[in-house]
């Protein structure tokens, strides 16, 4: 399956429904919780409403920043020995557009003119919390994440990049890596996620591409 693509990048992309991906929509059928124990896959800051829908997936976005060499920007999570992608929880009142642009500040410090969207991902990609990170004190109790993956061509400059605009950074460090190194270092369960997300970029970056077996689950 193919990428949803802006209009401005091919007349003969796929059309996305408008109304799931600029409108809200996102949220139909979903509830809140208001989690004041900031932390993990399924929290937000303090007094922040966390959405979960009714399967227990909370919608969220993830951001794959590729530079002039394809190679994706990988970040380290503050105080952590663990790397991922820019990703982040949507709020109620936004799209999952908005929602990019905002973690795009949030966490790395970028601006809108810094980036150049490529395409995004035709439908939910969704991953499981282990037993073990489940708050089940949470109603309704949240299993995991269901993303939007957002491909993005980094056009500015690397002093653009700023992981210290707030008193409790999501990263602490940064760096520049081959396309696929990320699904050899991701945590185990969002490693099929990155792989779909991945696979489903890599024609529009790489012309001789030929997919690759997914991992196998563990």
């Amino acid at each position: 399956m193919m990428p949803y693509l802006p209009p401005s990048k091919s007349k003969l992309a796929p059309i996305v429904s408008q109304n799931a991906l600029h409108t809200g929509s996102a949220f139909n059928n979903l509830t809140t919780i208001e989690d004041k124990h900031a932390g993990g896959d399924c929290a937000q800051p303090a007094r922040d409403l966390v959405v979960i829908d009714k399967d227990g997936f909370r919608p969220n976005v993830g951001i794959i920043l590729c530079n002039e060499e394809n190679q994706v920007l990988w970040a380290q999570r503050a105080q952590h020995d663990s790397w991922q992608f820019p990703q982040g929880g949507i709020k109620t009142d936004e799209t999952p557009e908005q929602a990019v642009y905002r973690e795009l500040m949030e966490e790395v410090g970028l601006k809108p003119e810094h980036v150049e969207l490529l395409a995004i991902t035709r439908g939910w990609l969704r991953y499981r919390l282990p037993k073990r990170y489940l708050r089940y004190g949470n109603k309704p109790l949240c299993i995991g994440q269901k993303q939007r993956w957002f491909l993005m061509r980094f056009t500015g400059n690397a002093e653009d990049v700023k992981l210290d605009l707030h008193d409790k950074p999501e990263f602490d460090d940064w760096r520049w890596v081959d396309y696929w190194k990320p699904v050899e270092e991701i945590v185990f369960f969002k490693r099929r996620v990155y792989e779909k997300a991945l696979h489903e970029f890599a024609p529009l970056l790489f012309p001789e591409y030929r997919r690759r077996p997914l991992a196998k689950r563990k």
